[in-house]
Formats: structure tokens, C-alpha cells, sequence
């Protein structure tokens, strides 16, 4: 039987790439954080593109700058999933990111403060003395950092499960957050609904996010309703016409877009 071979026309930012590879070829080359992050990952949408669409198409395809509190979760997510990575973290003996201790050692790059590593350390230990978080992070059979790609609404998306439990069919999702008493709010304002959506049609499972307080080390299992995961579907819908328009329409010009609401 011939292997069926995928192209993947796509632009971005300006560029159309064709990618001939087999699905197979392309999971394994999605594994590596380089590649899932560079040049060959940008060839597909994914959910982190999808509040930028949604908010200023224009964008939606330019790097966002460091952020603590991605660096934060990246090393909670470390931690649990791939702790042999933690030695690619610079963590600087200082108070703040102010202070000339910080300055000196980071030079330049974003880095842990060591008292926020004693943070994440302990939201580990938390979790992981949990018998239920455990048991559906590390019992049975189960994957970490799984890539995966599917289309939707005519474009190609990716995504990255932090854990994927084939036992009980569930994509599970570490997040951190400042007040799991608002984690529902926080949920639709970093868009959490679009990931549950974009996630559950690649794998075919159920979502589930495992949250931890980062002030009061609370754990929160929250799973998703059917409002929630449609609250996503309608964000991906809207986040792919714009990617259409903006960057697929060759009649479109980007210099005649205008917001127009009424006050």
C-alpha cells in the first residue's frame, strides 16, 4: 500500500511553504522542540496563534516577547514531564529582575529567580503527592509532550499534549495560575476554550486541566463542558476566517482593515 503523502501549502508571514512528508515524518519532526517552535512548526496554526487572529490579525505572526509567567509554567511543566531538561534553565540567586545581581548573571536573557524555582519545586511536590493527579499524570498508559496535527476549517493546526492517558482517554493540561478561584475566568481570557477545542479534535479525547494555586499551592481538576468546548470551536472558526482574509486572500489589502463598533 502506498503511504499517503500530505502538502502542506501554507503562508506565513509572507512565506508559502510546501512540506511533502508522510504524517508519520512529520510527528516525529514536530517531537523536537526546535522544530515544533521554528521554521518547519510555523507552517501550521496553532492555539497560541488564535487570540492574536482574533484581537490584530496583523499581528498575529510576530514574536512575543519574554514572559515570566511562560517561564514559570515552561518549568512547572519541566518539572513533572521532563525533568532531565531542567539543566537548559538559567536560575540567578536575586530578589527581583531589578537588582544588578539579576542583571549581571542574566545578561540579557530571562531567567528563573531562585525563589521562584523553591515555588515550583513545592507545586510539584503537591501535585505529585495527589493520588488522583498522579495516578493520570504517570500511571498506565501514558505519553508526554505529544505532537499532533489535524485540519480545521481549511487550515492545518498543531499542537503539543503536556499528557496524553490512553487508559482514560483524556488530554491533560499542567496550568498554573494567581487564583484558581477565577480559573474559569482566566480559562477564556488566555483562551483556554480554543486550546480545549484544538486539542480534543486532535486526539479524539476528553480535556482536563490540572491547576495549581501558585500562592495558596490549591489543585484544581476542571474538566470541559460542551459550552465551554463550543465557546472554543467559535474562537478557532473566527481565528481561521481572519488567517483566510489576512493571510490567504490574494484581493485583501491588510492597509484598509479598520475596527467598527458602535459606543
Amino acid at each position: 500500500m502506498r503511504k499517503l503523502l500530505i502538502l502542506i501549502p501554507i503562508v506565513v508571514i509572507g512565506i508559502y511553504i510546501k512540506t511533502k512528508m508522510d504524517k508519520k515524518q512529520i510527528l516525529e519532526k514536530l517531537k523536537i522542540d526546535e522544530q515544533y517552535y521554528g521554521e518547519f512548526g510555523n507552517q501550521f496554526l496553532s492555539n497560541s496563534h488564535v487570540g492574536r487572529l482574533l484581537k490584530d490579525p496583523l499581528q498575529a505572526f510576530k514574536p512575543s516577547g519574554p514572559n515570566p509567567n511562560f517561564l514559570i509554567g515552561g518549568y512547572f511543566h519541566t518539572c513533572i514531564l521532563e525533568p532531565d531538561k531542567l539543566k537548559n534553565y538559567k536560575i540567578v540567586k536575586a530578589t527581583t529582575r531589578n537588582t544588578k545581581a539579576y542583571k549581571d548573571v542574566a545578561g540579557g536573557e530571562l531567567c528563573l529567580l531562585e525563589h521562584e524555582v523553591d515555588m515550583i519545586e513545592l507545586m510539584k511536590e503537591k501535585v505529585m503527592d495527589n493520588d488522583i493527579c498522579r495516578d493520570l499524570i504517570q500511571e498506565g498508559n501514558v505519553e508526554y509532550e505529544v505532537p499532533m496535527i489535524t485540519e480545521l476549517f481549511g487550515n492545518k493546526w498543531k499542537g503539543k499534549a503536556d499528557i496524553v492517558n490512553h487508559d482514560e482517554k483524556l488530554i491533560i493540561d499542567l496550568k498554573t495560575t494567581s487564583d484558581i478561584d477565577k480559573f474559569q475566568w482566566s480559562a477564556s481570557k488566555y483562551n483556554y476554550d480554543s486550546q480545549a477545542y484544538i486539542y480534543s479534535k486532535l486526539f479524539g479525547y476528553e480535556f482536563l486541566f490540572i491547576v495549581v494555586d501558585k500562592k495558596t499551592h490549591q489543585i484544581g481538576l476542571f474538566d470541559c463542558s460542551p459550552d465551554f468546548y463550543k465557546r472554543g470551536e467559535d474562537k478557532v472558526r473566527k481565528a481561521s476566517e481572519a488567517y483566510d482574509l489576512f493571510y490567504k486572500a490574494k484581493d485583501f489589502d491588510p492597509k484598509q482593515y479598520f475596527i467598527s463598533k458602535t459606543l
